[in-house]
């Protein structure tokens, strides 16, 4: 029999709390952690606003701060969420041999320098041509080596190992929206397999900053709503006009069970199937029947054993585009047939924005806490209904309900597509 794998440790930083309880209660009320853009002067771009994370610095879990310093904001926020999770687990006191724990993120790229490479670019410039010399010259003067380091996506991942100890298997994914639950699932079968008794998972991303919010308002992917900040996330009603960039870090600790049990771990809820497609499309579009998005959270219930009749609640992927809101309603039709309407389907990015490679694992932990306590969180600023998405969405206001196992959609730019099934922990 294959091993079984739970969640025993949980932790977050994102916009709509610095942890898990503070998170959820906001979820559960329906408040919105959008605003105005200040981590840079966004006042000349198409978007102005984000969802930023206010007033947390890691001096709250590091005893030596200023060592800290070069270190990215993505970074920063994993070693907050590590700490909570790692924390909340107790597996370090547990006695596990350190080359049996192992880290798997879905992490995204550092802080972009973009005020150095300003500088040398206009350094470089001259009439009709680029200086080249002068542009290395002036990069050797400004840039500073631990922080270009801290671009590497690969970073974030190295760091918690060092910080925890954990010396089994590490490695970083980017795929894109998908990377972290991609990093949920393929850290669940690295304990599965046998190759680790526990593991450190879960991702972190910041692209609050003049590239990252240039790129995606080049793509039009970003809502202009900039006179409604808080309203301007609106999953699945007809008047979307993009998602909103927020920041932030989630970790959990996954567990083989019999490890678990044998310490008397509390077990926050297990990994019952993970599933992984492409489009295979373009790099731009999802495939517009959804083949993908189907694909993945079939494979999820078979790898579960389960059946579309056992879900209770997805939480969805729901960027509040035009596109992927319809096709993941369609794929949702397609998965549960008859029964898709009756399936509640909730956009938890209405509140907290899109997390890019963190959003997957903090909505599976919000799965988690509605199994926990028999809420579904809502999608708010649903306001206009869309007939080609015509589910049940639990708009604008949380609801109580049976939830045992749930769906976890993460749609990545580029056609990477991942669903988790999660439940609670039986014996």
């Amino acid at each position: 029999m294959r091993r079984r794998v739970v969640i025993t440790g949980i932790g977050v930083i994102n916009p709509m709390g610095h942890d898990v309880e503070t998170m959820w209660d906001g979820l559960k009320e329906g408040r919105s952690g959008v605003g105005y853009t200040t981590i840079f002067d966004a006042s000349s771009f198409p978007t102005r606003i984000s969802a930023e994370i206010k007033d947390w610095d890691i001096s709250r879990v590091v005893d030596d701060p200023e060592r800290w310093a070069e270190r990215g904001r993505h970074t920063k926020f994993a070693i907050g969420a590590a700490s909570q999770a790692v924390g909340s687990s107790g597996i370090l006191d547990s006695g596990l041999d350190p080359t049996r724990l192992g880290v798997y993120l879905g992490a995204g790229e550092g802080n972009q320098d973009f005020l150095s490479f300003s500088r040398m670019m206009t350094a470089a410039l001259e009439p009709g041509s680029l200086n080249v010399s002068k542009f290395i010259r002036t990069g050797l003067d400004t840039l500073r080596p631990m922080a270009e380091l801290e671009q590497e996506p690969s970073v974030p991942a190295g760091h918690v190992a060092a910080v925890f100890g954990a010396q089994g298997p590490n490695v970083n994914c980017l795929t894109a929206c998908a990377a972290s639950s991609q990093a949920l699932g393929e850290a669940t079968e690295i304990i599965r397999r046998g190759d680790a008794d526990a593991m450190i998972s879960g991702g972190t991303h910041s692209m609050i900053h003049p590239f990252g919010v240039t790129g995606f308002n080049l793509l039009t992917a970003l809502s202009t709503r900039n006179d409604e900040p808080q309203r301007a996330s609106r999953p699945f009603d007809r008047l979307r006009d993009g998602f909103v960039l927020g920041e932030g870090a989630a970790m959990v600790v996954l567990e083989e069970l019999e490890h678990a049990k044998r310490r008397g771990a509390h077990i926050y809820g297990e990994i019952l199937g993970y599933g992984s497609t492409a489009d295979a499309y373009r790099i731009t579009d999802i495939h517009p029947e959804g083949r993908g998005a189907i694909g993945c959270m079939r494979m999820s219930l078979q790898d579960a054993g389960r059946d579309p009749d056992d879900v209770d609640y997805v939480n969805a992927h729901g960027t509040s585009t035009s596109v992927n809101d319809r096709v993941e309603s369609v794929a949702c039709k397609v998965v549960f047939g008859d029964r898709a309407k009756q399936v509640p389907v909730s956009s938890t990015k209405s509140m907290m924005g899109h997390l890019i490679a963190a959003a997957g694992v903090t909505e599976m932990i919000v799965c988690l806490l509605a199994i926990r306590d028999q809420i579904l969180p809502p999608t708010i600023n649903y306001e206009n209904p869309d007939p080609d998405c015509d589910l049940d969405y639990v708009p604008n206001e949380a609801r109580p309900a049976k939830c045992e196992i749930a769906l976890n959609n993460s749609f990545g730019f580029g056609g990477q597509n991942v669903t988790l099934c999660v439940g609670r922990y039986r014996d």
